[in-house]
């Protein structure tokens, strides 16, 4: 049995226990011992308070419910399996050029390196921001390549300006295909991306890369998205808004982007690369407002997928992430048209459609209360979309993207810090 089964087989086991186990201590008084934990997601720097209630009886059991299985990972924000059943994981870097990488998890829970030396850039609030969401279909694999150092930050929180120096790489704010075998896949002992391949994908080449064994990569750009639009201020003449692409996912010969820096998605013609806005997402009012945060929140669009011909888009909402404020987005794939599908959640930022003849989804919130993440990571299930959703887990800190491996019986999330989490499901 590899590594992965025996974890699927002690998270259930464990589960089994604490349910058992809460039946015997309901009557027990709960202690709430504090821990603070600092937390930094592509444009998103805050200190997240974690409530950790190691007595109460559905607290253990939420623990109890994760697993970790790696650690180490440079800032992973998306992840996405292939059709041999090995995760791939997108990782932002650490802010300094070709810090950005995209691992390998086989079936033993080993981690290999698929590609280092990728563009990695501190972002305007000064967070890495470098590769980011993936989508495998066959044996090409699409990279959504964040904002980078596109823009610096502007004179006051909320502002930004155009990096004078320019950019660390002259390929942030796109979408890259890759291609590679499935013997190279199982296979590789990595491939490295250096600054003259980077500036070869830009001027339009295809550029080709070999690891220790000769196995091949072949990479291209598919899009280069604007890099920024004008918004001026009125104490900010020179703001801008930049493209900073997070979530990427197929259907049909289109590749449709979340950017949550335009507050939009993006239509990319996937042989051609001609890119469009498709469905925007205006502000809503802040229901704190004055006492907390400006009159507003931005929609900031994360997690995107498919179900059928529609396009479902996670809008995580902007400051203060005020509670109940953001939703899954229904997108008419035609038409753009769209509506939310799921309300009520709090910085949502992953879907996934589970298959069968109800509409049933899981949900993936970065923090379950606000305002600024003051509860726990959670997984929801809802059996309805317009239903109450039930908890699958509440022990995570800070995610940033789920895949489900339902041959497997497991969840994949990825955590801001670094750490690959595993939760038995169903």
């Amino acid at each position: 049995m590899d590594r992965i089964s025996k974890l699927v087989g002690e998270i259930r086991a464990v589960s089994t226990l604490a349910r058992a186990d809460s039946k015997s201590q309901n009557t027990k008084k709960a202690g709430k011992p504090h821990a603070r934990l600092l937390i930094r997601m592509g444009s998103f720097a805050f200190t997240l308070a974690l409530v950790v209630s190691v007595a109460l009886p559905g607290t253990v059991r939420a623990q109890a419910q994760c697993t970790g299985l790696l650690s180490g990972l440079r800032l992973p924000v998306g992840s996405t399996l292939t059709d041999h059943g090995r995760l791939l994981i997108g990782e932002s870097g650490d802010g300094s050029a070709g810090s950005g990488r995209i691992s390998i998890v086989d079936q033993n829970g080993m981690r290999r390196t698929l590609i280092d030396g990728m563009p990695s850039g501190h972002a305007d609030v000064g967070d890495p921001s470098g590769p980011s969401g993936l989508f495998m279909q066959g044996r090409s694999l699409f990279v959504a390549i964040g904002t980078g150092d596109t823009g610096v930050l502007g004179p006051r929180p909320g502002t930004t300006l155009v990096n004078l120096k320019g950019p660390s790489s002259p390929i942030f704010h796109s979408v890259l295909a890759m291609y590679f075998s499935a013997g190279t896949e199982a296979r590789t002992t990595g491939f490295t991306m250096t600054p003259a391949d980077q500036q070869a994908l830009a001027n339009g080449r295809l550029v080709w890369l070999h690891d220790s064994r000769w196995n091949f990569l072949f990479i291209r750009v598919v899009t280069k998205l604007p890099g920024f639009v004008p918004t001026p201020l009125p104490d900010v003449p020179d703001n801008i808004s930049v493209s900073n692409p997070f979530g990427i996912v197929g259907l049909g010969r289109s590749l449709y982007v979340s950017d949550g820096g335009r507050n939009l998605t993006w239509k990319v013609d996937r042989l051609s690369g001609a890119a469009s806005a498709f469905a925007t997402f205006p502000n809503i009012p802040n229901p704190l407002f004055p006492h907390v945060g400006g009159p507003f929140q931005q929609a900031v669009p994360t997690g995107i997928t498919v179900e059928h011909d529609e396009v479902l888009a996670s809008l995580f909402r902007g400051a203060p992430f005020a509670t109940g404020t953001s939703t899954i987005e229904q997108i008419d794939s035609r038409t753009a048209a769209h509506a939310p599908l799921i309300s009520g959640l709090t910085t949502a930022i992953g879907v996934i459609p589970l298959h069968g003849r109800q509409h049933r989804y899981l949900v993936l919130e970065m923090s379950a209360s606000g305002p600024f993440f003051s509860g726990p990571g959670t997984v929801l299930r809802f059996d309805d979309p317009a239903g109450p959703p039930t908890k699958v887990a509440d022990c995570l800190a800070a995610p940033t993207s789920m895949t489900l491996d339902r041959g497997a019986g497991i969840l994949y999330v990825t955590e801001s810090g670094g750490n690959l989490i595993g939760i038995a499901y169903p």
